[in-house]
């Protein structure tokens, strides 16, 4: 798939040379991670969801719907996967197996970040992604190598993870 056409070309500024589309694909990603930060800490919806997330049956008890909520939730992360793919397809392209690389990646962040913390995985997907970017121009063969050795790292020194609370 070829980038939007307002989106094609490059921006330089002095030796930095870098393409539009993926400038742009980093701008509207961290606009959406704050949005998505905001609607988790700072909303009623937010607080439900954090607290089904960590005990269902209480907040079946003060007469939540879980059940409809965790469906919602499953459906935002579905669109989120979606626009995630839409966003990757002119950089990486389309496939019918896309998403297994992109689902071990999002496993060692998870791990890395710890479970129930959206701060941990957006940290650890920054960290991820550095390491991955810097082994690639040291050791290209080793690049995917290296996330799972800091995964490991992570797991022995910190077993919740780096912001985990499970």
């Amino acid at each position: 798939m070829a980038a939007p056409d307002g989106l094609n070309g490059v921006v330089i500024m002095g030796d930095f040379i870098y393409p539009k589309y993926r400038l742009f694909t980093i701008a509207f990603t961290a606009v959406l991670a704050i949005a998505l930060y905001w609607a988790l800490e700072r909303t009623r919806l937010g607080a439900v969801v954090r607290a089904g997330s960590e005990s269902a049956d209480n907040m079946a008890l003060l007469g939540y719907n879980t059940l409809k909520i965790n469906t919602l939730v499953f459906a935002a992360g579905a669109g989120l996967a979606g626009l995630a793919g839409a966003l990757v397809s002119p950089i990486r392209g389309v496939e019918p197996f896309m998403g297994i690389e992109a689902l071990s990646i999002a496993f060692v962040v998870v791990v890395i970040g710890g479970m129930g913390s959206y701060t941990g995985a957006l940290v650890a997907g920054i960290l991820v992604g550095v390491v991955q970017s810097l082994m690639a121009t040291i050791w290209p063969e080793g690049a995917r190598l290296m996330i799972y050795l800091g995964m490991a790292a992570v797991i022995v020194m910190m077993p919740r993870g780096l912001f985990g609370r499970a």
